[in-house]
């Protein structure tokens, strides 16, 4: 089970689906008094003077809240009709809500569980979840002015399928903010379907020493998380989920095996 989770985005995209949608059924079974928000690697930029204001609630999550706000804040939010394609356990989607003031903001998500949990828990106006698949989402044409997907396009079926998608259902000049891990063989192939998805590109950035340095920074939280809800028999597995430090994932954003990118494009 350890191997699976390390070679994760290795395996066929077939395989990804299901396992992510057992995972968040075992996550909702353990965290019984919700205080796991976030599931991204997080992110943390050494070099800036002035971090990130955030509410007391908000500030154990840190380091995942900065990640969204990196791939989020290069756009203009506020008042816009706004989508988050695997939204997962729904702290991005509260961030960007509270923080930056949408019209509207609709968190999609496959697995059922989990969109079930985030419509009980979170009470905020102009937010709301909704199930559905990404390459195949139940929108209609034009419905959004910004898309955001964050560390989850690597479960899809089809790249091309979702990045079309993405195009469809964004009103004419929509930003499409997307940002994730992936091979560095991948790279071009990546960038060659979001161009032909009917995208150009205005920010191509490497984050990977940010997302590491806020592994780095986030591991004793993770790892008291872990000790606090999850068996000991689990433990191992889920370390290697969180990428804590010391984990074959954790290590590879050092060794090269995986790069993380972020990106902000606008609908042709």
């Amino acid at each position: 089970m350890n191997v699976d989770v390390n070679k994760y985005i290795e395996l066929p995209s077939i395989i990804r689906k299901p396992m992510w949608q057992i995972w968040h059924k075992l996550l909702i079974r353990l965290d019984k008094d919700v205080s796991v928000h976030f599931m991204n690697y997080g992110y943390d930029d050494p070099s800036q003077k002035n971090p990130i204001q955030l509410k007391k609630e908000d500030e154990p999550n840190r380091y995942c809240i900065q990640l969204y706000d990196h791939v989020v804040r290069k756009a203009i939010i506020e008042n816009k009709d706004v989508l988050e394609v695997g939204s997962g356990r729904g702290g991005g989607a509260s961030y960007i809500t509270r923080y930056f003031i949408p019209k509207s903001y609709t968190g999609l998500d496959i697995s059922t569980s989990i969109i079930d949990f985030c419509n009980r828990y979170y009470n905020i106006p102009g937010l709301s979840f909704v199930r559905g698949i990404a390459e195949n989402q139940p929108f209609q044409d034009q419905s959004f002015d910004v898309v955001v997907n964050v560390e989850s396009a690597r479960c899809y079926s089809s790249l091309q399928t979702f990045f079309n998608e993405v195009r469809r259902v964004l009103r004419p000049e929509g930003v499409f903010l997307f940002a994730d891990l992936m091979n560095p063989k991948e790279l071009t192939t990546i960038r060659k379907k979001l161009i032909e998805a009917g995208f150009t590109l205005l920010n191509e950035t490497d984050i990977t020493k940010n997302v590491a340095h806020g592994l780095y920074k986030d591991t004793g939280r993770r790892e008291e998380l872990i000790e606090e809800k999850v068996p000991g028999f689990l433990r191992k597995l889920f370390a290697h989920f969180a990428a804590t430090k010391g984990t074959e994932r954790y290590n590879s954003f050092s060794n090269g095996k995986f790069i993380y990118m972020s990106y902000m494009l606008v609908k042709n």
